[in-house]
């Protein structure tokens, strides 16, 4: 699916635009590197390699599960420039429960793409209802976005938090509370 050559040509143009010589020894290899870099970093554009969020057979659970401080990246749609930070996933099973690393599977899977922040929380959220159909999910998100830390308003360090909540999380703010204050309980 990628065009290397389509993607070093880019490069090119874009070295040529900010008067660069592209030609130069130390950023001749650059159009292939970042070539290269593109299929790595927005792989998530392809079919995954495997199912997401594979069950484990015969294994059964009611209370809730939570995943937090998954460390990620991804690439802001609009500016190209890096997003990064934690996911922090919560589910309560009617039944089927997960691995411990499909979590991050599939966060990595959806990451891997040219992205926003709330549609990436949302896709999560989706996912885990849709593939487990459990009682509930939350997913909240906390990122730093290079297009605001590096250009524009140059806040470095700003956090964006986001969630998507369904199910129980939603409807029980005892179990939704119970989750957020896990959540924002830190790993030493």
């Amino acid at each position: 699916m990628f065009d290397r050559k389509k993607i070093e040509e880019g490069v090119r143009l874009i070295l040529e635009g900010i008067g660069e010589n592209p030609d130069r020894y130390g950023i001749r290899e650059t159009p292939s590197r970042i070539a290269r870099m593109c299929e790595e970093i927005f792989r998530g554009l392809l079919p995954p390699e495997e199912d997401l969020l594979k069950y484990i057979d015969g294994e059964t659970h009611d209370e809730m599960v939570l995943i937090k401080e998954i460390p990620f990246y991804s690439v802001c749609e609009h500016h190209l420039l890096p997003f990064f930070g934690y996911v922090h996933i919560a589910y309560i099973p009617a039944g089927r429960i997960v691995g411990l690393s499909e979590l991050p599977k599939a966060v990595d899977y959806l990451s891997k793409r040219p992205q926003v922040q709330e549609r990436l929380t949302k896709e999560l959220a989706d996912l885990l209802m849709n593939k487990l159909k459990p009682e509930g999910c939350i997913v909240v998100i906390e990122a730093e976005h290079l297009c605001m830390s590096m250009r524009g308003i140059k806040k470095i360090g700003t956090k964006t938090l986001t969630s998507a909540v369904r199910g129980i999380f939603r409807r029980n703010q005892t179990t939704r509370q119970e989750a957020l204050e896990l959540m924002g309980k830190r790993s030493e």
